[in-house]
């Protein structure tokens, strides 16, 4: 029986294009989004899809039930729904800050909660990869609320690590500037990365595979920063 890999805010972007890596390996997928219309769009063999809000426990708990009833077993999720919320840190609302936290670090507890239970069901192991970013270690003027979700992202990494081991792995991904669908960028944004381009989110996906199997075994409760090297290069103004 084909493995099984779940992928929060699936339906765009980082999340669809590790969907669409994952059935091309043979994978079934299912994917959680809370965007309707793009839910809509896709239509591909092996992938489950469901609407619901990451942040609200009923929808991942009716999720996670029709998956069993589906498939009757889950080996990997990977947490990535986020939304940005960047703005003036001295507009910033109460109910605005919420609403980042529950959804991007809320969203991957619940995902964990209510899903590990069914990998621990499987005969073999099992793996989380929860979706960062390297704004979880540097920071610009407005990203408090982000910058907070994803630098949670990380100690909820390696506190499930001890938590879920030895059956199953967890470790964090933290991209760095990835281009999105039909993105592109200028020549010199591209060469002010130490590898000369920007991302792709094939990148992302090839990485998500190899954390998602079995020859990255004795890796968990880690992060991997992919930001071609910027993160390494010391700028000054």
């Amino acid at each position: 029986m084909s493995k099984l890999v779940v992928i929060s805010g699936g339906a765009n972007n980082f999340g669809k294009g590790i969907a669409f890596g994952f059935i091309k390996e043979g994978w079934n997928v299912a994917i959680i989004d809370n965007d309707k219309k793009a839910l809509e769009k896709i239509n591909e063999k092996n992938l489950f899809k469901f609407h619901g809000d990451v942040s609200n426990e009923n929808d991942i708990k009716n999720f996670y039930s029709e998956i069993s009833n589906k498939y009757n077993r889950l080996d990997v999720i990977i947490n990535n729904a986020a939304i940005g919320g960047f703005k003036n840190f001295f507009e910033l609302t109460l109910d605005e800050w919420k609403k980042v936290i529950d959804i991007n670090l809320t969203g991957y507890f619940l995902m964990v909660k209510y899903g590990s239970p069914l990998i621990l069901e499987n005969p073999g192991k099992g793996s989380i990869i929860n979706i960062s970013s390297t704004r979880a270690i540097m920071s610009e003027p407005g990203n408090e609320a982000y910058s907070t979700s994803k630098a949670g992202i990380l100690g909820l990494t390696h506190a499930l690590a001890n938590s879920l081991g030895p059956n199953i792995r967890v470790n964090a991904i933290s991209p760095g500037w990835i281009l999105h669908e039909n993105e592109s960028i200028k020549d010199a944004e591209h060469k002010q990365h130490l590898v000369g381009r920007a991302g792709t989110i094939e990148d992302i996906f090839n990485l998500a595979l190899f954390l998602a199997n079995d020859k990255s075994g004795f890796i968990t409760g880690q992060n991997f920063i992919i930001d071609g090297g910027m993160t390494k290069k010391m700028i000054y103004f």
